[in-house]
Order: structure tokens, then C-alpha cells, then sequence
């Protein structure tokens, strides 16, 4: 009897096994994943954006998106002592400075906001100064390709290394169950206001944003007609950095019962009056609505690409000799969305405007301020040989002046500009690319450049 129950179990435990083999074969393969060094690179990630957002450094630093929502900041080693952090890495929804997710709720007029509630889930390395917040901003209109006129929320919900909110400790209070220390403060030309979590933690999970909105606008923090744009998640860095990451992350907003829930028409008439070879205008027919159209969102082959309070618009940092399906979407400053309009083809021209002799450059302006920018240009091969180096050169429309440059060598004399590679970008095999980033200040208009490019 017990020789049978041994076989018996032996079989078991070999169907087991066979089982477990087919289990493992079955399993899909992990997803790659993907990493920016760009200290202005973003990685998409489904309705979210995730934004290197390095504004204030140029030292090495580079995130790695694993899938989901969860990424990480897979190299940094900073070292600012005080003053502004050398960057926020970040992942967002909504729009920010004229970048915006597809699939959002945004932008929600204050008055009008519903519910907002988010769960982060974070990793914390033991050392370094940093602080894990979100940043979240409102705005006097429904959109900006700037700096936000009206109020930015800070959300601290931990942070190390003794850093301390911008402003002052002006109060405390309990919201969503937690206890937070309130901190305030005036910028040039918008509010700030931080909630410090006390004490702090690792993750939060639905946690009330409205009602931290609510406690902000009793204290004249924020005004009430002013719009929610997005709420960013990630970690403002003064030292070290490495190991920090969000391993998951969620937001969902919505307008209040009862409020304007009917989009605009879709807009009609959509035309492109003219390319170049790095721009493409659009125009269309004004919407209609009920209550009152906010403005207009770009789509660019079925991705968002910027947005219009009119009904014009001009899409710059293209590629020459290349085609291109536009459509637009009216909102309202309920946050509704017309179905996208028809689409229309652009086709960009072969020269100028950043044609020229084996390669083309595109400017994309990826962060505006009140008094500074910063802008990257992909250098892309088109000839049939690598390039031993290139040259990218430009005259400013304005009074904009680079302050630094990553990437390239520049030279500047009046309004000319003249990048060319560093020692370690100049070859470029056909059909590749690389890229240049900068930053700069300027007052007035920012209007983007026509460039021009040359190999060797």
C-alpha cells in the first residue's frame, strides 16, 4: 500500500511540475523598458506623461519608464546645496506648459470641480535631499503654452535631507483624515501653496485632492474662477537623486452634479492655409456651446500636440518632406470635449526652414516661463552616409540670449546662432538622429526660429 501511494504521489508531483513548465512557457514576455537622458525627454505612458523635467541643472540624469505607470530615476547624482532643486522629474496629466495627455479631464474650472482624488505608491531611497510632491497648477484661462497666471499647489507627502517649502509655515490643518502643515508664498506672477504631510510617507491612496483645494481657496490661495490644468507627481532632487521612482500612479477628476455637461459642436472647416518645411498653419470654423467655448485642442496624427484659445494654429518642429493628418476638438471650461473634427492632410516643403545639405534640424520649445525657455532640436540625417559632424544655425526673431547648451558647442554673435556637435555627436548614421537641448532667456515675444542645417 505504501509503495502505490508513493507512486501515486509521484505522479502528482510530476503533473505538477509539467504543469508548472507549460505555466512559465505561457508567461508573455516583460515589457522593455524605455529611458531618457534628455534633461528635457519624456517617455508617454497611456493617459499619463512622464517628464525628465531637469530645469535647473545640466549634470547626468536619466529615467527609465518599466511599464504602467511606474518608472524610476535610473541615474543622478546631484549636488545643490539650498535655493531651487536641479530638477523634478515627474509623471503628469493634463497639460503642461502647452504639453497635454490625451484621454484628460482637464482643464476644470474650480468652481465646477466635482471630485479629484490620486494614489501615488513611491520608493524613497535612504539617502540624498530630495522631497516627493506633487505639482499641481491653476490657471486664469483654460490654457497656457507659459507659465500658469494663477496658483501653484504643492503636495509634500514626505521629503529628506531638512528641504522646506517655498515661503513661509503660515498654518496647519487636517484634511482627508491627515494632518498638514500649510505652507504659503508669492512668485513674480502666480501663488504658492504647500501641504506638508506630518508625518510623512511612502504612498497615499485616494487621497482627496478637492478637499486640499477647498482648504486652499478658504485661505485666498486660490481663486475659485481659475482652472485646474494638471497634477504632476515626482521628486524635487538637490542631492543624489538615484533609486527614486513611482510604482504607481493615478489621478481622475471631474465636474460637480448638475453642472454644464454639454460639449461644444465639432469644429468645422478645417484647412492649412500654408507649410514651410518645419511648420504647418491650421485654421477651422469656430464651435458653438451652450455655455461658452474655452478653446481648442491639436491633434497631430492622432496624438494631442498643443492647444488654441482661437482657431488658428501653427505646428512648428516638424520634419521636411513629410506628410502629416491633422484634426481639432473644441472644449469648454467644464471640461467637456467635442468629438475630433475631420481630419486634413499637411504636407511640409522639402527645403528651408530646416532643409539643407544631408540633415534637417526641428525645434520644439518644451518649457516657457515668464523671463526664460528651454527648447530642444533633433538633428536627423537624411543622406546616404554618416556624418563626420553638423552645424545648425538660426537668427532669433527676438531678444532671446542662450544661457546654456547641452549636447553641442554654440556660438552666438547679435541674433545669429550657430550649434554645432560635440565631440562625441557628430556621426550620425542614415536615417538617425540626435539631439541638442538648451536653455534661454527673453522678455517680450518667444516666437520659434526657422533653422538651417549642414553636414560634414
Amino acid at each position: 500500500m505504501a509503495r502505490l501511494l508513493r507512486a501515486r504521489a509521484l505522479a502528482a508531483a510530476l503533473a505538477i511540475a509539467f504543469t508548472a513548465a507549460l505555466s512559465v512557457v505561457a508567461l508573455p514576455a516583460a515589457q522593455a523598458a524605455t529611458t531618457t537622458c534628455s534633461g528635457t525627454g519624456t517617455i508617454p505612458a497611456g493617459d499619463y506623461m512622464i517628464q525628465a523635467n531637469e530645469w535647473n541643472s545640466t549634470a547626468p540624469q536619466c529615467v527609465t519608464y518599466s511599464g504602467g505607470t511606474a518608472w524610476t530615476v535610473s541615474t543622478a547624482n546631484f549636488n545643490l546645496s539650498g535655493g531651487a532643486p536641479a530638477t523634478y522629474p515627474s509623471i503628469f496629466k493634463g497639460c503642461h506648459w502647452g504639453l497635454c495627455t490625451g484621454n484628460s479631464e482637464f482643464p476644470i474650472q474650480m468652481s465646477k470641480l466635482g471630485s479629484a482624488v490620486s494614489s501615488w505608491n513611491t520608493t524613497q531611497p535612504s539617502s540624498g535631499t530630495y522631497d516627493v510632491a506633487y505639482d499641481i497648477w491653476f490657471n486664469s484661462t483654460p490654457t497656457t503654452t507659459g507659465q500658469p497666471d494663477g496658483t501653484e499647489v504643492m503636495i509634500w507627502i514626505n521629503s529628506r535631507g531638512g528641504v522646506q517649502p517655498f515661503g513661509s509655515q503660515t498654518g496647519n490643518t487636517n484634511v482627508d483624515g491627515m494632518n498638514w502643515n500649510v505652507w504659503t508664498g508669492q512668485q513674480t506672477s502666480w501663488k504658492i501653496i504647500s501641504y506638508v504631510l506630518n508625518p510623512g510617507a511612502t504612498s497615499v491612496s485616494n487621497l482627496d485632492l478637492k478637499a486640499l483645494f477647498q482648504d486652499a481657496v478658504a485661505r485666498g490661495s486660490i481663486n475659485p474662477s481659475n482652472y485646474l490644468l494638471d497634477v504632476e507627481a515626482g521628486f524635487e532632487i538637490w542631492q543624489g537623486g538615484q533609486g527614486l521612482g513611482t510604482n504607481s500612479f493615478s489621478v481622475a477628476a471631474s465636474t460637480g452634479s448638475g453642472g454644464d455637461t454639454t460639449p461644444p459642436s465639432v469644429p468645422a472647416n478645417l484647412a492649412v492655409p500654408g507649410t514651410t518645411a518645419s511648420s504647418a498653419a491650421l485654421s477651422w470654423s469656430a464651435s458653438t456651446d451652450n455655455v461658452g467655448v474655452a478653446g481648442y485642442r491639436v491633434y497631430r496624427n492622432g496624438a494631442q500636440v498643443g492647444t488654441s484659445a482661437g482657431t488658428t494654429f501653427t505646428d512648428t518642429g516638424l520634419s521636411a518632406s513629410t506628410r502629416y493628418t491633422y484634426t481639432v476638438a473644441a472644449y469648454d471650461a467644464a471640461g467637456n470635449v467635442s468629438a475630433q473634427s475631420g481630419g486634413v492632410t499637411a504636407t511640409t516643403t522639402s527645403n528651408g526652414g530646416g532643409g539643407g545639405s544631408g540633415c534637417t534640424a526641428t525645434y520644439s520649445l518644451t518649457n516657457q516661463w515668464n523671463s526664460g525657455f528651454t527648447a530642444n532640436v533633433t538633428v536627423a540625417n537624411t543622406g546616404t552616409a554618416p556624418t563626420n559632424g553638423w552645424k545648425v544655425a538660426w537668427s532669433w526673431g527676438g531678444n532671446q540670449q542662450i544661457q546654456s547648451l547641452w549636447n553641442g558647442v554654440v556660438s552666438s554673435s547679435g541674433s545669429g546662432v550657430s550649434v554645432t556637435n560635440a565631440s562625441y555627436n557628430g556621426s550620425i548614421a542614415p536615417g538617425g538622429n540626435t539631439s541638442f537641448g538648451f536653455q534661454a532667456g527673453y522678455s517680450g515675444t518667444n516666437s520659434s526660429p526657422t533653422l538651417t542645417c549642414s553636414t560634414s
